[in-house]
């Protein structure tokens, strides 16, 4: 008889980490039943016996990593939802209220999951919020022609302005920084096609 296994992984934040271990647990001869950010559910098979240890070294060498302890996985659900919430409001351009996402999804009060959050990251549930979504602004800003209204609208900023302060405040440097390594990198990237072509 087949049994599933539930694991919970740390460090998994875009679907590039599904593609990556999906593809190292099969070379591994494991059968998958399901993989998201931060779970992956395994089937054991008669073939391929479940080796947790084996498992951890290819986690490892990968950047991932088993959770064990409670607050742990907790911690990673957040950030989990947290992202999750990202990329919804940059794919639909709607707004999304985290503490309600966060307390919805992990069936749990706010106010308590922000303490815990605080007490084992040594920084607020809030500040990680607004450093997730100026990461994906700098992405946005070098990998994206979009203008810098179009992102503060995305990403849920009342004004250029106010995005503007929090990216200076959070990097030191402004927007233009960011456009200028945009701008590098296509230059590179055509001066390459020039050559190949020739």
């Amino acid at each position: 008889m087949k049994r599933n296994h539930k694991l919970l992984v740390k460090g998994m934040v875009c679907n590039r980490c599904i593609t990556v271990l999906s593809d190292e647990l099969s070379k591994l001869g494991l059968d998958i039943s399901s993989i998201n950010l931060g779970e992956v559910i395994l089937k054991e098979s008669n073939k391929t016996p479940f080796d947790e240890k084996t498992l951890k070294i290819v986690l490892q060498k990968n950047g991932f990593d088993l959770l064990y302890d409670k607050n742990e996985q907790l911690i990673s659900q957040i950030k989990l939802a947290v992202e999750r919430g990202i990329n919804e409001q940059s794919e639909t351009g709607s707004p999304v209220k985290f503490s309600k996402l966060i307390s919805e999804e992990l069936h749990r009060d706010y106010n308590s999951l922000s303490a815990i959050f605080s007490l084992t990251q040594g920084n607020t549930l809030e500040k990680y919020i607004i450093l997730r979504k100026i990461e994906k602004v700098k992405g946005l800003l070098v990998y994206t022609d979009q203008s810098l209204t179009n992102i503060a609208n995305i990403m849920g900023y009342s004004s250029v302005a106010y995005l503007s302060r929090q990216l200076k405040q959070y990097t030191g440097f402004d927007f233009a920084y960011y456009k200028r390594i945009r701008r590098d990198k296509l230059a590179v990237i055509q001066r390459s096609l020039k050559h190949r072509n020739q």
